[in-house]
């Protein structure tokens, strides 16, 4: 008998338990549409709040944390000097990699962080999550491009610095082969892996006009370093003008699809 009575206490104790979790769920629910509905409204600390109570709530509802992230990398301005901007990119960064913990796939929370380092100038870091993305989903283009931006970024800057230095007009090679070779040594691996990110992009996306954009920049980026080879400088300043055509008639043709465009009309006067 006081067997029975202790069975009949744990399982209303369970049933308790269940019913709490199963109102803790819906609570959570309510407070991530209701979050969904003050990001919506641009009521972003109103969304916060509840977003983090959502969490609270129910710690596996994927979805409020990826909204909180969001909610949080969309109040960071990427170049402004001030610990609460700081803090909403770095809490940012902080709810991609929970969610990251629970969902290591998920490519939403994976560019999400690629992009917010990218934003702060921690392009190492971008890098390795932009590599990231591109092994979750090798058929996305975005990824590939992204990767090449950083390295022209990281090539272009410190060959400008060295120009500058050496009082050169743009259109004057770099003449002097030391700066050259240094150059040549500290940028080539990172000019090679964005020409070939930016392939593999074109070949997912063939009418990716910025990638063919950058192309052009990387192009130009190598013909610079090509101390040796006058012959080699000008083949590569010629394929650089080439994807300038490519951009210039992909985007024209882009234009001309959208629903409305018109051609430029004259008045008859």
């Amino acid at each position: 008998m006081k067997t029975c009575v202790k069975m009949l206490a744990l399982m209303a104790i369970g049933l308790a338990l269940l019913s709490t979790a199963g109102c803790d769920k819906l609570r959570a629910r309510d407070h991530l549409n209701k979050g969904v509905q003050a990001f919506k409204s641009t009521h972003y600390e109103d969304a916060i709040n509840h977003f983090q109570k959502a969490i609270e709530l129910d710690p596996s509802l994927i979805n409020a944390r990826l909204y909180l992230a969001t909610a949080y990398a969309t109040q960071y301005v990427p170049g402004v000097p001030d610990p609460d901007n700081d803090k909403n990119g770095q809490n940012a960064i902080e709810q991609y990699k929970l969610v990251l913990q629970q969902q290591p796939d998920n490519v939403n929370s994976i560019k999400g962080i690629a992009y917010l380092y990218l934003q702060m100038k921690k392009f190492d870091d971008a890098k390795e999550y932009y590599r990231k993305a591109i092994a979750a989903d090798p058929n996305d283009p975005e990824p590939y491009y992204s990767v090449a931006v950083i390295d022209w970024t990281a090539t272009y800057q410190p060959r400008m610095e060295e120009r500058a230095k050496l009082g050169l007009k743009p259109d004057q090679p770099l003449a002097d082969k030391k700066v050259c070779h240094m150059l040549l040594e500290k940028n080539s691996d990172a000019i090679k892996d964005g020409i070939d990110m930016l392939d593999k992009a074109l070949k997912i996306r063939p009418d990716y006009d910025d990638a063919m954009a950058y192309m052009n920049l990387l192009y130009r980026e190598r013909a610079d370093l090509q101390c040796d080879d006058p012959s080699a400088r000008a083949e590569d300043l010629k394929t650089a003008d080439e994807w300038v055509d490519k951009t210039m008639a992909t985007k024209k043709a882009k234009a001309e699809k959208q629903p409305g465009v018109q051609g430029i009309t004259l008045d008859s006067k």
